[in-house]
């Protein structure tokens, strides 16, 4: 089992993203994103193991009094190899801070490579199960162009997965 801690949008703002996980679930054995019951998030970091104890005081610690994250997202994007179709949100210092603030509080040489400063790729998944026969629509749809929009990103929180279980949770502070 692994753990990964995330933002993740639990209001109307992330709409957009619900829209597109319905779009991509087309090109799926199975809705992957729909299917697990969890909120349009971005992970900042994946663990093969944290005590949950570790997982409530890093979300205390480094998202305390953190305010919620407003994302603009413009294009899509594809990982390959297997083929996962993601949302991209525009460069974001307050997006790269909290990232910054988790390995701050875990040492990174626990986290997964691909989500350690320096190769991590901040995306939002749309689709994880994207069937062969439908890769070419699936990569067309991630280079046609979309229109701009903003997703609110409200909570952090620590999960194990899968099935996704919600270990420990931040909500971060909202203006005024």
């Amino acid at each position: 089992m692994a753990f990964a801690i995330s933002l993740k949008a639990v209001n109307d703002a992330a709409d957009p993203i619900r829209a597109l996980w319905k779009e991509v679930a087309r090109f799926e054995s199975r809705a992957s994103m729909g299917a697990l019951g969890y909120p349009p998030h971005l992970t900042l970091a994946v663990y093969d193991k944290i005590p949950p104890v570790q997982a409530s005081d890093v979300l205390r610690e480094a998202f305390a009094g953190m305010p919620v994250l407003r994302l603009t997202f413009t294009r899509l994007r594809f990982f390959d190899d297997p083929l996962v179709l993601w949302a991209e949100p525009s460069p974001s210092a307050d997006l790269t801070s909290a990232h910054a603030r988790v390995h701050a509080c875990i040492d990174p040489r626990f986290c997964h490579p691909h989500y350690r400063s320096g190769a991590w790729v901040p995306h939002c998944t749309l689709g994880t199960q994207i069937l062969l026969k439908y890769r070419a629509e699936a990569l067309a749809l991630a280079a046609r162009p979309i229109s701009a929009f903003e997703v609110v990103f409200d909570v952090a929180d620590c999960v194990s997965f899968a099935p996704v279980v919600v270990m420990a949770e931040q909500p971060l502070a909202r203006p005024g």
